[in-house]
């Protein structure tokens, strides 16, 4: 006899929803998961896509342990001398 396979309902998966707010000028801002956002931008870098130069003086807000891991990345991936 097959052993029964049970499974456990908990509801829907929770997705995350962007948060829309504005900044002290009054600037709409959204606020998404780094991990949507990411694949898409680096699709449309690796495609060379001219939008991206639209925005690329637009400023990003990112947490600061992750501005830490980029510093890190950033400076061992140099070649070395």
């Amino acid at each position: 006899m097959p052993a029964s396979r049970l499974r456990l309902y908990c509801g829907p998966e929770e997705t995350p929803v962007p948060t829309l707010t504005k900044d002290a000028q009054g600037v709409p801002k959204v606020t998404v998961p780094l991990g949507e956002v990411l694949p898409l931008l680096a699709d449309a870098a690796n495609s060379k896509r001219t939008w991206l130069e639209d925005f690329e003086n637009d400023e990003v807000t990112i947490t600061t342990d992750l501005y830490e891991v980029l510093l890190a990345y950033q400076y061992y991936r140099r070649p070395s001398a």
